[in-house]
């Protein structure tokens, strides 16, 4: 049977569950000890009528209640079912600067994987948006057509670097043309442009592109610098434990800046915003909430999705009918335990002669044969 766990992590609970009859049967053995050092065993059936037996019974419904109660809690799936899905959001395209500039160590481990990691972090906050890739440096490539597959994006996010372009440089204008072109819906509004770079384009015009952009089909762009603006950083083109070396120009070591003041220009021109991450840590989590996702969202066409039944509601009721037999069990032990008690108090039942209905028999002949004289 196909079967899918929806929360792995509740199966700790079984533990709890395990420990409760742990507890109860240790204070069972230390309850019997106890009515073994005050009563003999004739009268132990007198004084607790309560069998073993029923409290083992008692015990095995109640743990199988918690169990199946966590087992609701775990969201087993089974069989599936077709539903349709409407779908709701914006169309963001990636742009992501593979040039060589983007190995610089000055943010950690180097502002290329530092900018993956950012773009992974913004993903994680979408719901129903559509997002897409777009890697630049000396020439342009669509990477990743728009999709609301994240898993499938982040997985061929991972792969890119600067071997995805076959010419250095960073030509910024021409990787907004292309996205411009990417997208599915060309009616205005409801599109983004996210652009993750350290600025450094001289050729390609990205300001008058963006601003082209922006007025016929409402496409906002959103940029974030990364890398050093005051001193720079090296570019190491080969690292080993051994060796390591930078990228030379006329036989001097390149140090490479952000240029954050094209990127503000483009954001300033297109109803973006422009952030300035630089070496830090950012929270692109909260970027997406307060800027990108407040672009118009317009309606998709409805998903057909094949998803799993959830069963949870299965291990629910079985658990309440198991509490049920329990609660039943107790009403019927006091219903039963009633007469025991009168038998052992009333000389002329007939349960089983012992010590203490003789020694009343005795007491009571006493009294009467006093009271005769």
């Amino acid at each position: 049977m196909d079967i899918q766990i929806g929360n792995y992590a509740n199966f700790n609970y079984l533990w709890l569950v395990a420990a409760v009859v742990a507890v109860t049967v240790a204070a069972a053995v230390a309850n019997r000890r106890a009515v073994a050092r005050f009563a003999t065993k004739n009268l132990t059936p007198f004084l607790f009528p309560a069998s073993g037996r029923r409290r083992l019974v008692k015990l095995g419904l109640v743990s199988a209640a918690l169990a199946c109660l966590v087992m609701a809690l775990v969201d087993v799936r089974w069989g599936k079912t077709w539903r349709e899905v409407p779908q709701k959001g914006i169309e963001v395209m990636f742009l992501l600067d593979v040039s060589r500039s983007m190995l610089a160590e000055d943010a950690t481990p180097n502002r290329l994987e530092r900018a993956k990691q950012q773009i992974k972090d913004m993903v994680d906050e979408m719901a129903g948006d559509r997002v897409g890739l777009v890697v630049f440096a000396g020439d342009v490539r669509q990477k990743i057509p728009l999709t609301s597959h994240y898993n499938d994006f982040k997985r061929t996010l991972d792969e890119v670097g600067p071997h995805e372009v076959d010419r250095g440089g960073s030509r910024i204008g021409d990787a907004i043309q292309m996205a411009s072109e990417a997208f599915l819906d060309k009616t205005a509004d409801h599109k983004a442009i996210v652009i993750f770079t350290d600025g450094e384009d001289h050729e390609s015009n990205p300001v008058d592109i963006a601003t082209a952009a922006h007025k016929a089909n409402g496409i906002r762009v959103f940029t974030v610098g990364l890398g050093d603006d005051t001193q720079g950083s090296r570019v190491p083109i080969q690292s080993s434990p051994r060796h390591r070396s930078y990228l030379t120009y006329n036989g001097e070591q390149i140090w490479s800046k952000m240029n954050g003041e094209v990127l503000k220009q483009i954001a300033l021109k297109t109803d973006g915003a422009y952030i300035p991450a630089g070496t830090k840590q950012v929270d692109m989590a909260s970027v997406y909430r307060k800027y990108v996702a407040q672009v118009n969202e317009q309606d998709f066409e409805t998903a057909r999705i094949n998803s799993y039944i959830p069963r949870y509601q299965w291990f629910v009721g079985l658990a309440l009918l198991l509490l049920l037999a329990d609660a039943l069990l107790s009403g019927s032990k006091r219903a039963v335990a009633t007469p025991y008690r009168y038998a052992a108090a009333t000389p002329d039942s007939d349960a089983p002669t012992n010590s203490t209905t003789r020694l009343y028999q005795h007491t009571h002949h006493a009294f009467k044969h006093t009271h005769a004289a």
